[in-house]
């Protein structure tokens, strides 16, 4: 089994009465990325901010690669990388001066600093920016300024919050790249609200509401979770109650325009609607099934909670 180089263990958060993270528990190993997701207020923030060591628990545990954030804070954080969703940079300052300044934070040895700064330039496709000021760079590259500075010491775990906003989309594909580059050897929890983001680049998705984790799955399980949908067009007029009743249909829809949608049972197939299509000569000349997508999963897991603030 592959390295747990982030052990989250009965997490719990409190400011006075309120509690914003409760009984958290969940296991990230090397070369994972985790996508963190919930509505506003549902405690990510927060939780980032524990896992980082910029705040402390009220209970449970935090390790990094092994090192408990409260017992081993410096030992926990030398194997910690972050990304804050407001990069620290400093726009005067070029991007060799900047990165060679958070490689000394980073208690980097004075003769390995050249060699830091040339390996994490490459990484973050920042060769030929070494000399220019920040403040002169597009948003796309002072993000990849903000990635280099979290992996200049080379650290297995890193976090990412909001990477990719204020992005064009040429840009968000070159940072979705680069963030999968990085996962290919570390640990990274990717922190966002753009949920096509963390299909595109998360192996797991992991989403939290009031606190509490209520989903925590890989994203190719994503379509096997619930039920399975198909679209169907007919050319020939049916009742929708002639469709809900053909076997292993739970319900069905009306689309329009001879179009329909029918949600089987889990693990069911089409067969006795194709038989009953066939036989009735309705017609059927579509079949599509559908996927179920993390915003349908995100929208049915979160609505609950939403409904009640209403």
């Amino acid at each position: 089994m592959p390295e747990a180089l982030i052990q989250v263990e009965n997490l719990s958060r409190y400011y006075q009465n309120h509690r914003a993270v409760n009984r958290l528990s969940f296991t990230l190993c090397a070369g994972e990325v985790l996508g963190f997701l919930g509505p506003n207020g549902a405690g990510k923030s927060t939780t980032m901010q524990v896992i980082s060591g910029n705040l402390a628990p009220s209970e449970g545990e935090v390790k990094i690669a092994g090192h408990d954030i409260i017992d081993a804070p410096r030992e926990a954080k030398r194997h910690l990388g972050y990304l804050p969703e407001h990069p620290p940079l400093y726009r005067d300052a070029s991007v060799d001066e900047y990165l060679g300044y958070c490689a000394r934070l980073h208690c980097i040895a004075r003769p390995a600093v050249a060699t830091a700064l040339a390996k994490v330039k490459a990484q973050c496709g920042l060769e030929a920016s070494g000399r220019r000021l920040i403040g002169n760079l597009s948003k796309g590259y002072q993000q990849r300024v903000g990635i280099a500075q979290a992996i200049i010491h080379d650290p297995p775990v890193v976090i990412l919050d909001e990477p990719t906003v204020g992005l064009d989309p040429i840009q968000i594909r070159e940072i979705r790249e680069l963030i999968r580059s990085l996962g290919s050897e570390r640990s990274v929890i990717l922190s966002t609200h753009i949920l096509s983001e963390v299909q595109a680049t998360c192996d797991r998705v992991q989403i939290i509401r009031a606190g509490e984790l209520i989903y925590n799955a890989s994203t190719e399980s994503l379509n096997q979770r619930h039920e399975v949908s198909f679209k169907i067009a007919l050319r020939k007029a049916v009742d929708l109650a002639e469709l809900s009743a053909i076997a292993d249909v739970d319900h069905a829809e009306v689309l329009g325009d001879g179009r329909f949608r029918l949600i089987f049972a889990q693990d069911a197939t089409p067969d006795a609607l194709v038989a009953s299509a066939a036989q009735l000569q309705w017609g059927l000349y579509e079949l599509i099934p559908e996927q179920q997508s993390l915003e349908d999963l995100f929208i049915e897991l979160t609505q609950d909670e939403e409904a009640g603030k209403a």
